[in-house]
């Protein structure tokens, strides 16, 4: 599996979903191309630059040595996702007939956030019959998650998904709890028990072609 796309309706999602994991890809060299639908412009705390979230999500590309060649950064409007999902569907097809990955990773169908739903629903309608396709968990925003896959984490890849998410200061100081360090290990450590591994990253499996 050579070809991986990575998919974040926000700047931060996949990083908190499943950074082990794309660290784990990096080392691996494999061929990564990550979009991001909106920069969040609106979200961004008044003192901050409207760019910032932009300019934190470039710093997570520069700790990982990813190419800015394979990033795509949109500036859809925040939580008005389903207002573009046209052009969302035909960007993804672009990217499908193009980059033609493996394997997608994507927000989960059961995930409630309105954006979410909308990258989540068309990663669908576009690779359902061409890519392998597998969701991150958030749990904030899940009632149910189906925990199907498991990426099993080194320390190594743990602590590059912490330090990652320490570049988005704009989001730090809200006091997002889910950015904390102790919920990170938390949540890996609870992932581990189920696969008996020290740490792990859980997804859903839409798709799974062999």
């Amino acid at each position: 599996m050579k070809n991986i796309l990575i998919l974040s309706p926000h700047t931060d999602d996949a990083e908190l979903g499943c950074g082990a994991l794309i660290s784990r890809f990096v080392e691996e060299e494999k061929n990564i191309l990550w979009v991001v639908f909106s920069t969040a412009e609106e979200s961004i705390p008044k003192e901050m630059s409207v760019d910032t979230l932009k300019n934190e999500f470039l710093n997570v590309v520069n700790k990982l040595n990813i190419s800015k060649k394979n990033v795509i950064i949109n500036h859809f409007k925040v939580r008005y996702l389903h207002e573009k999902r046209q052009e969302i569907l035909e960007l993804l097809v672009k990217i499908r007939n193009s980059f033609q990955p493996e394997l997608v990773i994507g927000p989960s169908l059961n995930d409630f956030h309105q954006d979410h739903q909308i990258v989540a629903n068309e990663m669908v309608r576009a690779f359902k019959s061409s890519s392998s396709i597998i969701s991150y968990e958030l749990p904030w925003n899940h009632i149910t998650f189906n925990t199907q896959l498991f990426f099993k984490c080194e320390k190594r890849h743990l602590r590059k998904k912490i330090e990652l998410l320490q570049c988005y200061k704009s989001q730090i100081v809200k006091n997002r709890s889910y950015f904390s360090e102790e919920f990170i290990n938390g949540l890996a450590r609870t992932r581990g028990v189920q696969v008996n591994s020290e740490y792990a990253e859980a997804f859903e499996v839409i798709k799974w072609i062999v």
